[in-house]
């Protein structure tokens, strides 16, 4: 039989999220409206896929993402992916386009983009298309990442708007990325940036990423005709983007749940060490059961022990170091588990990512995508 590994990718959770963050912009909508006196409205939604869907497979998440207005990305061949699934609403690329040559792929297939430097503007004003094509204009209010910087925005971005008057360019929009929505600092400085600099500039706008916007909703209303996008990420997978904060508290369900089965046990007397360089030692009888996952399958390697793990629905705890293809679970909370018992590494029935990831040093973002191509996914509705 195949090694006993496998990450399960559900749908109906992606969608389930999509929900939750829905509902979430709905009522702060409502609130907001109420409060004001004036009408306000949700925005619409970009279901980020990028990086593979963090690891979930960008047809799963095409199914699980039908409800959203549109798909965000960087991929140029994740884009076509989406195409080629049957996605017919707007994809947009975060990153915008690399050379001259990817401006057809965006026409052929229908795709907006993000300009964030003066190269990527003057090639769109060249040659011809078959279609006006959307943009964003990227402002750097503080991240410094990429972006126009602000005291050259306004001029690139009326060149866009003569650009869109010229019939290169169909809708022209104004996006900014948020560095800290997800810690004390909020997003107070370079919203005031992003407000400041692109004020009396029409256009549709996109500022808030899945921390921003499960924390600040009201800074993605739609306040005028033109519209407004929200672009979270994590938060549809089922992950938080806060440390003080889990994605249950929002009503979020794990989309990938990795799972394997324990392939042996050992009885360790005391003294006795587990692993590669002993970094574990029992205190006394321990049964140890050991699992068919490793670093190779994307597993973090520095998880230490006391990392949770469920084994037969009983949570545990991981013992001494990862290796490249096991792990060694404590089985005192589970006497009955024996070789064949199922073991949850995170996800529906198990810990939470974030968790392991926190134990590891890290954030559920990376072991997500970092799921390794010799796991099989299994998708379920």
């Amino acid at each position: 039989m195949p090694r006993p590994i496998h990450a399960t990718i559900s749908v109906d959770a992606l969608a389930h999220n999509l929900d939750v963050v829905r509902n979430h912009l709905h009522q702060a909508a409502l609130a907001a409206t109420a409060a004001q006196g004036q009408p306000l409205a949700p925005p619409s939604i970009w279901a980020v896929i990028k990086a593979n869907a963090y690891g979930h497979g960008i047809e799963p998440a095409v199914r699980g993402f039908r409800q959203a207005q549109g798909l965000a990305m960087l991929d140029l061949n994740e884009a076509v992916r989406c195409r080629e699934a049957g996605w017919g609403g707007p994809i947009l690329l975060l990153e915008g386009f690399f050379e001259p040559a990817d401006v057809e792929v965006l026409d052929r297939y229908h795709l907006t983009t993000a300009v964030h430097h003066a190269d990527q503007l003057a090639i769109l004003a060249e040659g011809r298309r078959s279609r006006r094509l959307d943009i964003f204009m990227k402002l750097n209010s503080g991240m410094n990442r990429l972006g126009f910087a602000p005291d050259a925005y306004r001029a690139a971005y009326r060149s866009a708007l003569r650009m869109r008057d010229d019939g290169v360019l169909n809708s022209v929009g104004k996006m900014t990325h948020f560095a800290n929505a997800d810690g004390p600092e909020g997003i107070a400085a370079q919203m005031a940036v992003f407000d400041r600099v692109t004020e009396g500039l029409p256009g549709p706008v996109s500022v808030s990423n899945s921390a921003a916007t499960l924390r600040y909703p009201a800074v993605s209303l739609a306040r005028d005709d033109h519209g407004a996008w929200v672009r979270p990420g994590i938060c549809l997978y089922g992950g938080t983007p806060f440390a003080d904060a889990g994605a249950d508290s929002f009503g979020l369900r794990p989309a990938m749940t990795l799972a394997s089965r324990l392939i042996g046990v050992q009885e360790l007397r005391a003294g006795d060490a587990v692993g590669y360089g002993g970094l574990f030692r029992a205190e006394g009888p321990l049964r140890v059961g050991v699992v068919a996952c490793g670093y190779a399958d994307g597993y973090p390697r520095h998880a230490g022990t006391g990392t949770p793990v469920t084994v037969a629905g009983v949570r545990t705890r991981l013992l001494g170091r990862v290796s490249m293809d096991m792990l060694a679970v404590d089985l005192t909370p589970a006497p009955a588990a024996g070789i064949g018992a199922p073991v949850v590494l995170w996800g529906e029935g198990g810990p939470a990512v974030d968790e392991v990831a926190q134990a590891a040093g890290t954030i559920g973002y990376e072991l997500l995508c970092a799921l390794a191509p010799r796991v099989p996914l299994q998708v379920v509705p």
